[in-house]
């Protein structure tokens, strides 16, 4: 199967090799939003993925 090439830009390993994104929709349309909110919407989340997926990516990722 094919690695989605787009996705794993999106990806980051962390020194301990856990999978880390951004959170989805903190763009646009945040001004409503409070600040706590706000800042929220900016930390990333650690990707929850099998251990197969999480070798395969570590394998595409670190070449």
């Amino acid at each position: 199967m094919k690695t989605n090439k787009s996705y794993t830009k999106r990806i980051r390993v962390t020194k301990t090799g856990k999978l880390v994104v951004r959170k989805a929709g903190q763009d646009h349309y945040n001004a409503q939003e409070s600040g706590s909110v706000r800042m929220g919407k900016k930390r990333q989340q650690s990707l929850t993925v099998s251990n197969r997926i999480r070798r395969s990516f570590l394998s595409k990722i670190s070449k």
